[in-house]
């Protein structure tokens, strides 16, 4: 009878030890560093700009003012020549009741863009803040003339203001004796 050797443990062996060398020789061959990590897109300047403004816009709606000035500020370092932000932190300065900072703003907002109506109207209610009604009213009459486009309520609103300003002007005069 002959005898046959069981091949078996041999294969398991020679299997295992495939095994292992494979698994040294990826390892050796494998880079040591971490593969590289994707990481969120930047915004753009641009998008970054719209969504800061936006913000601050959505802020002042909500009388938001002192957030809405922070995030208003972060727009005029991105964006230091554009109009609309100039007149926006005006608006934030006066929800916080700091009228010659908003007058600065509301003034920078028209020396930058001449036709910017509502920098004349936050002008002409900076003005009224500080008690200047003749000043109020040029400038909401400048508001007047350059915003003929503008929604119905906000011309009917410095329609009303005009008057109450004249009005009141009317008084003083009125009451100062001659």
């Amino acid at each position: 009878m002959s005898r046959r050797r069981d091949r078996r443990v041999l294969g398991l062996l020679l299997t295992a030890a495939s095994v292992l060398l494979g698994g040294w020789g990826l390892a050796t061959l494998a880079p040591t560093h971490a593969p590289p990590t994707v990481e969120a897109p930047r915004p753009t300047p641009a998008a970054e700009l719209r969504q800061r403004f936006d913000t601050a816009v959505l802020l002042l709606h909500a009388r938001q003012f002192e957030p809405a000035a922070s995030a208003m500020q972060r727009v005029l370092e991105l964006a230091p020549r554009l109009p609309e932000a100039h007149v926006n932190m005006g608006f934030a300065m006066l929800g916080l009741q700091r009228t010659a900072e908003a007058q600065r703003y509301f003034e920078s907002a028209a020396t930058l863009k001449a036709n910017q109506a509502n920098a004349y109207y936050g002008l002409a209610l900076s003005h009224e803040a500080q008690g200047d009604l003749e000043l109020a009213l040029g400038a909401m009459r400048s508001y007047l003339h350059l915003a003929r486009a503008e929604d119905e309520a906000h011309l009917r609103r410095a329609r009303a203001a005009l008057w109450e300003w004249e009005t009141k002007i009317a008084e003083r005069r009125a009451s100062v004796p001659r």
